[in-house]
C-alpha cells in the first residue's frame, strides 16, 4: 500500500578473501555477503531479502519461457514445457536433453512425473490429457472429454487413476487403465487454475456418494481434492463422493493449491495473496502472506515450510 522504494547496489572491488565488496545505496544496507548470497535489507522498513545464485543453470533446454517443470522422485530426470512449443525429458544432474515429447497440438501447460519416475502425465490447451514413456517418448494413453484447455493435474496414489482441471470449469478422475473418464468430480462454472489431492484428517466430513463407486476407482476414499478457482473460490470437495467439503473466498483469483499437512492447506492468488488455512475450519485464515502484489504462480511444501513463486 506504500510507493515502491527503489535503490542500487556497486561492487566496488574484491576483498582479500575473494568476495565482492558492495555498497547499497541510499536507504539500503548490504548485510551479509558470501560466494553464494546477498543479503539486502532497507532499515527503515525493517524488511531484508536474500538474494542466492544458482548452483547451476541449463540455458539449452528450452528457447522461450518454461512454463511447467517436475524433476522424477529419484531426481535423475526432469521434465519440463516450455512456451516455444515443447516438451522434453533432460538429466538433472546436467541438463542433457534425452526426450521430446511430441504429440500435443498448441501449448502443454503441464507436467508431472508418476511416482514411478518411469512415466509423465501433461495436459494441453488442446483439451488433452497424456501418459508418456519416459524410456522411449511415446504416447501411452490420451484422455478426452474436457471441453477446454487442460491447466493441472494431480495423480492419485501411485497413479492408477489421475485428476485432470480445466478451463471448462470441470475436474475430472480418469482411469489409466481402461483409458476412460471416471467422472466428473466438480463443475464449477468458472476456470480452475490449480489442483491438488491428498490425505485428510479424520475429523473432516468429506460427505458419502451418492452412487456405489466404480470398482476401477483406486485410491481416492479418504482423499480431498482442492479446486483453485479463476472466480476467486478455493474449493475442498471429497473425491470419493464428489460432495462439497468447504468453500472460501479469496481476494482475486486463485492460482494454486497445495497441502502442508491432512489438516492445513495454502493457497496462491493473483494479487499476491498465500493464504494459509485449517480445513477444519475455513472461516478465517490462519495467515496470509503477502510479500508483493506480482501474482502467486506456484507453491511447494518445503522442510517445515514451503517455496513460492511469484510473477516478479
Amino acid at each position: 500500500g506504500k510507493p515502491t522504494l527503489y535503490g542500487s547496489l556497486t561492487r566496488r572491488g574484491l576483498s582479500a578473501e575473494g568476495l565482492p565488496d558492495i555498497a547499497a545505496s541510499e536507504g539500503f544496507a548490504v548485510g551479509g555477503v558470501t560466494k553464494k548470497s546477498i543479503l539486502i535489507s532497507c532499515p527503515h522498513e525493517n524488511v531484508s531479502t536474500k538474494f542466492l545464485a544458482p548452483y547451476t543453470t541449463f540455458c539449452r533446454i528450452h528457447q522461450k519461457s518454461v512454463t511447467c517443470l517436475d524433476i522424477s522422485s529419484g531426481g535423475g530426470l526432469g521434465v519440463s514445457t516450455s512456451t516455444d512449443g515443447t516438451m522434453k525429458i533432460w538429466q538433472a544432474a546436467n541438463g542433457e536433453i534425452r526426450r521430446l515429447l511430441e504429440g500435443h497440438v498448441y501449448d502443454v501447460n503441464c507436467c508431472r512425473f508418476f511416482p514411478s519416475g518411469l512415466v509423465v502425465l501433461s495436459g494441453g490447451m488442446d483439451a488433452q490429457l497424456k501418459i508418456w514413456s519416459a524410456e522411449d517418448a511415446s504416447c501411452v494413453v490420451t484422455f478426452k472429454g474436457h471441453k477446454g484447455g487442460i491447466l493441472d493435474t494431480a495423480i492419485v496414489d501411485r497413479g492408477r487413476n489421475v485428476l485432470s482441471c480445466s478451463r471448462d470449469g470441470t475436474a475430472r478422475l480418469w482411469d489409466c487403465g481402461k483409458s476412460a473418464c471416471l467422472g466428473i468430480v466438480a463443475d464449477c462454472g468458472a476456470a480452475l487454475n490449480g489442483i491438488a489431492v491428498g490425505a485428510a484428517d479424520n475429523s473432516i466430513n468429506l460427505g458419502t456418494p451418492e452412487n456405489t463407486p466404480s470398482e476401477r476407482e483406486v485410491g481416492t476414499e479418504g482423499k480431498i481434492l482442492l479446486l483453485a478457482r479463476e472466480d476467486k473460490k478455493l474449493q475442498g470437495v471429497g473425491l470419493q463422493s464428489r460432495q462439497p467439503v468447504f468453500l472460501f473466498v479469496g481476494s482475486d483469483a486463485f492460482n494454486c493449491c497445495t497441502f502442508l499437512s491432512s489438516t492445513y492447506l495454502l493457497a496462491g492468488t493473483q494479487d499476491g495473496n498465500i493464504y494459509q488455512l485449517d480445513m477444519r475450519n475455513t472461516n478465517a485464515p490462519i495467515q496470509v502472506i503477502h510479500r508483493s502484489g506480482a501474482p502467486v504462480l506456484s507453491l511447494l511444501p518445503y522442510q517445515d515450510g514451503f517455496i513460492a513463486s511469484q510473477g516478479n
